[in-house]
């Protein structure tokens, strides 16, 4: 089978999301509909996230909320000081 552009891919993708049949859009397509339910798994795994993304953003969350608590009290100082 020939590679299918991505854009075709997104596209169909969509349309499962949206509530077509993977075997209509198969079947419009001219692919099977293996294809289109392995591309649905990659989706899916791509859009979780691994443990040690998932660590380091807590990490950084939890740096912006000290910077942005920092600087809330920096602004009600200065505003308590006019």
């Amino acid at each position: 089978m020939a590679n299918i552009a991505s854009e075709v891919k997104s596209e169909i993708l969509d349309k499962v999301k949206k509530g077509e049949s993977v075997k209509s859009l198969a079947e419009k397509y001219g692919i099977s509909e293996r294809t289109i339910y392995a591309w649905l798994r990659w989706q899916v795994a791509e859009d979780r996230v691994s443990v040690l993304e998932f660590g380091k953003l807590k990490k950084e969350n939890t740096i912006f909320k000290e910077i942005v608590g920092a600087l809330t009290i920096e602004l009600e100082k200065l505003k308590k000081k006019k």
